[in-house]
């Protein structure tokens, strides 16, 4: 089996050079994609000629955009290979590669991921953002991975096809291919690697903004969606237990008119699933939901002596997460 390794190049330094002498001399066949960098970095690539064959974006496109130009050229080009996807400043070392290589040798219908364990040289940013997207995959799927940021991954030619229909052309496609993996039961291994990090990991190209919203927008659409239908909910049973003077009557009626609004919002929106059943098992889901709601609400209220309006946002607050899991894996579920 060849072994083939991808790099994705925007505005690389010396330390480029560096990674692709050692992937020479350990017999990779490697393929650079300079992502549209600067004049200034002209040498490097020139540089880097006789070491890999160099594809180059006119524009910056990306890392997804550069990651499936690679993957294009090699489907092209080889057959019966290892890919593994190695970044371009140095944070990677070839024998890691050589891990997760071996590993797809044996099974050659997975995709493995370099897993970084975090320690004192983890930059803040990083900790933290690896931590969010941990817990964001981890709800939308039910599956565990502790290094979702990880630029180290390997997969065999058996999915080369498959991974150049994931959408995504920046940053957040390699978290669109944890989650389309997931969705085709393709099994997600993870193998430990040496954690580095150079300069507080100031070379990274990754937009905070930009990028977290791309990576996390799933999420936020349907925490927007569920903020608006909890305002409506909370605003309607406020009114209705001025009113009717029952905190339970109220509830339920409240309940009845914000579920329809998050329904339609959330399969338009947020899951866009098109299960015929989806409205009768969403319904179902809130009849649950209610009868878990109303009882909690009736307890707060009861017996810790809480007052009804804080009592209804403890309860809802505490019902979101598993709302957004049954939505997504058995309402919505696409298939």
């Amino acid at each position: 089996m060849k072994r083939i390794a991808v790099v994705p190049a925007f505005e690389p330094d010396d330390k480029m050079i560096t990674l692709l002498k050692e992937l020479n001399s350990n017999n990779y066949i490697t393929i650079v994609v300079n992502d549209g960098s600067s004049e200034k970095c002209s040498p490097i690539f020139v540089e880097s000629e006789p070491l890999a064959t160099v594809l180059t974006h006119n524009v910056n496109r990306g890392k997804g955009a550069a990651l499936k130009t690679a993957y294009s050229f090699i489907e092209q080009n080889y057959s019966d290979y290892c890919v593994v996807t190695l970044d371009c400043d140095g944070q990677h070392r070839v024998k890691d590669a050589n891990k997760l290589c071996d590993y797809i040798e044996n099974h050659r219908d997975e995709l493995v991921l370099g897993k970084r364990l975090r320690s004192e040289k983890t930059p803040l940013r990083s900790r933290i953002g690896n931590a969010i997207t941990r817990f964001v995959y981890q709800i939308s799927t039910g599956i565990d991975v502790y290094d979702t940021q990880t630029g180290l991954r390997a997969f065999s030619d058996r999915l080369i096809d498959y991974m150049l229909q994931i959408p995504g052309e920046g940053f957040e496609y390699e978290m669109n291919v944890l989650l389309a993996c997931s969705k085709e039961n393709i099994k997600i291994k993870e193998i430990t690697i040496e954690t580095i990090y150079f300069d507080n990991n100031s070379q990274s190209h990754f937009n905070t903004v930009k990028d977290s919203y791309r990576i996390y927008k799933e999420i936020l659409k349907f925490s927007c969606v569920s903020l608006c239908s909890f305002i409506i909910d909370y605003f309607l049973y406020v009114i209705f237990s001025l009113t009717l003077k029952n905190i339970f009557l109220s509830n339920i009626l409240a309940r009845m008119i914000s579920s329809t609004f998050n329904y339609f919002m959330n399969k338009q929106l947020v899951f866009k699933g098109k299960s015929a059943n989806a409205l009768i098992k969403y319904y179902l889901l809130v009849v649950i939901i209610l009868l878990v709601n109303t009882s909690l609400l009736k307890v707060i209220v009861d017996y810790l002596m809480i007052n009804e309006f804080i009592a209804k946002i403890i309860v809802e607050v505490s019902l979101f997460i598993i709302s957004f899991i049954v939505q997504k894996l058995v309402i919505f579920k696409k298939k």
